[in-house]
């Protein structure tokens, strides 16, 4: 169950804080149902409604210090999302961005990244997909690292290479 002021993630909107809860009819059936409003962080004028009955489907809280931070130190563990099939590409993208957990995220960040320089070497360019998806893997990670640490989200790239360095060190 989430509270009034909990900040959640969901995959369509980021990091959203719940504002209230409302009883609204979005069915048409005249049967009111609470719906959590969020407002997401970085467009703070919208507004989402997420049935409280079905929230655990949707909605996460976000991390804390802690949890960002053995996200950060476990990245070079984190097994790289392999896909085969290239018909199913996009899918198991869209999956992942879907999930909000930071582990797929790293996953198809990994991959990405890999088949990136793959096709790098090989002369060609990176695909629209890959590359859409990449930033929007790497968006999602970094804004939830960020909020979670109070840095900023252009800081996280720096900040992830500069531990894991120490790390190694």
């Amino acid at each position: 169950m989430f509270e009034i002021g909990d900040y959640v993630v969901n995959a369509n909107n980021g990091i959203c804080k719940i504002t209230e809860v409302v009883e609204l009819d979005l069915s048409g059936g005249k049967t009111l149902k609470p719906y959590y409003l969020l407002v997401p962080m970085e467009e703070t004028t919208a507004k989402v409604f997420i049935p409280v009955d079905n929230a655990n489907n949707r909605i996460r809280k976000v991390i804390n210090k802690e949890e960002a931070i053995d996200v950060i130190d476990r990245i070079p563990d984190i097994e790289e999302t392999c896909i085969a099939n290239e018909k199913e590409r996009e899918s198991k993208y869209k999956a992942a961005i879907k999930s909000c957990e930071l582990d797929e995220l790293v996953g198809i960040i990994k991959n990405l990244y890999h088949r990136q320089q793959d096709r790098l070497a090989q002369g060609k360019k990176s695909t629209a997909v890959d590359e859409r998806y990449f930033k929007l893997a790497e968006s999602h990670l970094y804004s939830e690292l960020a909020f979670a640490m109070g840095r900023q989200k252009q800081e996280m790239q720096q900040l992830i290479c500069d531990r894991l360095e120490s790390v190694k060190a």
